[in-house]
């Protein structure tokens, strides 16, 4: 005789069908898992853009340092 014994076969044909069998449910569950994972990457692209859109702008040094002339000396220079 071989390896396995016909109860063996029967066993593995049995969870075969129950994975692969029946209504496609491993097909379903991959869908599901899919449709999961769009969600997932459209909600984080979302939060992105609020955050982006809530920060404030920042201000380089160079122009927070820069101080406008008083209106006397301008009137001086010109």
């Amino acid at each position: 005789m071989g390896t396995f014994s016909i109860w063996h076969w029967l066993i593995v044909l049995a969870v075969v069908l129950l994975l692969f069998g029946g209504r496609g449910k491993i097909s379903g569950l991959m869908g599901d898992f899919g449709k999961g994972l769009k969600s997932f990457k459209k909600g984080m692209k979302d939060d992105e853009d609020e955050i982006v859109s809530e920060e404030e702008p920042k201000v380089l040094k160079s122009e927070s340092v820069a101080t406008p002339a008083p209106e006397k000396d301008r009137a001086a220079e010109g």
